[in-house]
């Protein structure tokens, strides 16, 4: 079984995971619009080149989303993408990029946990956790 994160965003699903794909350093697998899609001839023109299906991996854990149709999103709530790294300096790095034009909810810092942890809301309104665990004792 997978259990995998699936956003919904309000028209910037290709730009919030191009940008994803580069902060992560993941690959985007597949980004398919309404255009393209067998469902191209019943798709209203200015929803044609909107987001039907993306997928971006990195070290076999995949992300998804799409475009919400219209009239249709709604703000994420209730959850964070949790990104597990090994090294703070890495945290670090993934929380300043994903942060940027965003809203900082806890600073990146060390905590009794781990190493460095954070959380925040990026520019495309996606809730992010960056932690970077401590060794067990």
């Amino acid at each position: 079984m997978d259990l995998n994160p699936y956003l919904a965003f309000n028209g910037q699903c290709e730009e919030a995971f191009t940008f994803y794909a580069r902060v992560l350093g993941a690959k985007i697998e597949m980004m398919l619009n309404h255009a393209d899609s067998p469902m191209a001839a019943q798709t209203p023109p200015e929803w044609q080149k909107k987001i039907m299906h993306a997928r971006l991996k990195r070290d076999g854990q995949t992300l998804m989303g799409s475009d919400a149709p219209p009239g249709r999103y709604e703000k994420p709530s209730g959850f964070f993408v949790s990104v597990g790294v090994k090294t703070p300096e890495e945290a670090d790095r993934i929380f300043g990029e994903l942060s940027k034009d965003g809203a900082v909810h806890m600073p990146i810092q060390e905590t009794f946990w781990a190493k460095r942890f954070g959380m925040l809301v990026d520019k495309y309104g996606t809730p992010w956790m960056v932690n970077c665990e401590k060794e067990p004792d």
